[in-house]
């Protein structure tokens, strides 16, 4: 009962979020309820819902020598699952603190004085293909808070920031698939030895380029074309109150401090967000050094401190109840359930990637992949038969990383690009719906169908 009351929670949850315009309730309170909610029925039901021993977490738990379920849930599951959740979370507001500060010091006029002007479809492909390759050198989180941010700065009305807002989701998940760096799932799946850095590469820059392509074309013809987005503006902003040498500065440095983010995780092999932290703290000593010199006023609005409360808490807030109650779905053993359903009905490893992408839109790519890594073992070298796609650099894994990266743009609060855009720019559940997810879904299948072809030729 408390198993499937769970379930009913998150739909109903889910809906609320959905009909966000209907029903008025922000968006961030209601994830934050069936975040809350999903765990209070996990931790007071927790005896019937693991007797079904649905959960792999729950069998290796017993399997170690663990017996108290209450102990399980609120003490390892439940901090188990914060731990992940926190450095998603210092990573977005470090992210997000950064970019911040680097338009205060009004650095993105460098970009929008470049880009601002012109005719209208020539601007979709510059964001769109800026966003593709950005994504892969940063991730698509961090690319799609840095150019949300810039697109504030030369489009005016607000439905059209949310076309250009969202072909920086498609074309920064796209972006993100192809690269060991680009994506959580990618990066899961670099750090567990199923891909390595060269493979994923070479076998997903095609695939994920059809999709932008395909993708960024659907919006030219049929989106943007004949609409009156005028409304390009050179900038939002009447007059510089920093020189061209402070913003060019501050652009740099703050490119720097996010593009070290990979090289940071690569060295040192700690998680993203303190090389993101890292690179916070250097920005907040430089600027603190250099305000010194500046006026008062300046000292009030240039500081990191000015930058932190203009960050939009709200989305983070959003961020940590929508993990939250996927996590609770995840250690309870709903998502082990569904990812046993696909391996057993439909035993296809192209279909069930496919499947996984799609329902990644609804409940979060991370622990789906997760659910997968968990229940195929990588096999050794020269496995034959079906084993085959499951060695190292196999077509399973490789497959997975495609789907579940582009799979989650199927829905705004899919992915975190998407759930950071829907944030930042206050997208509509079905306005994305109805006008993008038809575009997502023509990118996403035809970028299959380039992986699948790409293996017949070579």
């Amino acid at each position: 009962m408390m198993f499937f009351l769970m379930l009913v929670v998150f739909v109903i949850g889910y809906s609320l979020i959905v009909f966000e315009h209907v029903n008025h309730i922000n968006k961030a309170a209601s994830a934050l309820l069936i975040g809350a909610l999903l765990w209070m029925i996990y931790a007071l039901g927790g005896e019937s819902i693991l007797a079904r021993e649905a959960s792999v977490s729950w069998v290796n738990f017993k399997a170690s020598g663990g017996t108290n379920m209450l102990s399980f849930i609120t003490h390892h599951e439940l901090f188990h699952h914060l731990s992940e959740i926190a450095s998603i979370l210092f990573f977005l507001v470090g992210a997000m603190t950064i970019v911040e500060l680097v338009d205060k010091y009004q650095g993105f006029r460098i970009i929008t004085s470049r880009i601002g002007g012109g005719n209208v479809t020539r601007l979709l492909w510059i964001i769109s293909f800026l966003t593709f390759f950005m994504s892969a050198a940063l991730d698509n989180l961090t690319t799609t808070i840095v150019l949300v941010t810039v697109l504030r700065k030369i489009i005016s009305k607000q439905e059209n920031r949310w076309i250009f807002a969202s072909v920086v989701v498609l074309s920064a998940n796209a972006g993100g698939a192809w690269s060991p760096i680009g994506d959580v799932t990618t990066i899961m799946l670099w750090i567990g030895g199923q891909v390595t850095a060269a493979h994923i590469v070479g076998s997903l820059f095609i695939p994920s380029f059809v999709n932008m392509l395909v993708s960024t074309a659907l919006f030219s013809l049929f989106i943007v074309k004949g609409n009156t987005i005028k409304p390009i503006l050179p900038s939002n902003e009447t007059q510089a109150f920093t020189t061209h040498q402070e913003q060019v500065f501050m652009l740099v440095v703050g490119t720097l401090a996010l593009v070290s983010v990979p090289i940071f995780k690569t060295i040192t092999h700690l998680p993203p967000y303190m090389g993101m932290l890292l690179g916070l703290s250097v920005m907040w000593i430089m600027t603190d050094r250099y305000l010194k010199k500046r006026s008062a006023e300046d000292k009030r609005t240039l500081t990191v401190t000015a930058a932190l409360k203009a960050v939009d808490i709200p989305t983070v807030l959003f961020f940590l109840g929508v993990l939250s109650a996927v996590a609770a779905l995840q250690s309870a053993g709903h998502l082990d359930l569904l990812a046993q359903w696909l391996d057993e009905s439909v035993n296809n490893i192209y279909v069930i990637n496919l499947l996984i992408g799609a329902i990644s839109s609804v409940v979060d790519n991370v622990p789906l992949v997760a659910a997968s890594m968990g229940m195929y073992n990588i096999e050794i070298a020269g496995a034959t038969g079906s084993a085959i796609h499951f060695i190292q650099d196999g077509t399973f894994w490789t497959f997975l990383a495609y789907c579940a990266g582009t799979g989650g743009s199927l829905l705004i609060v899919g992915s975190a690009a998407g759930v950071a855009a829907m944030g930042l720019e206050q997208i509509n559940f079905m306005w994305y719906l109805r006008r993008i997810t038809w575009i997502a879904l023509t990118g996403y299948l035809m970028g299959a169908l380039m992986y699948y072809l790409q293996l017949q030729w070579f």
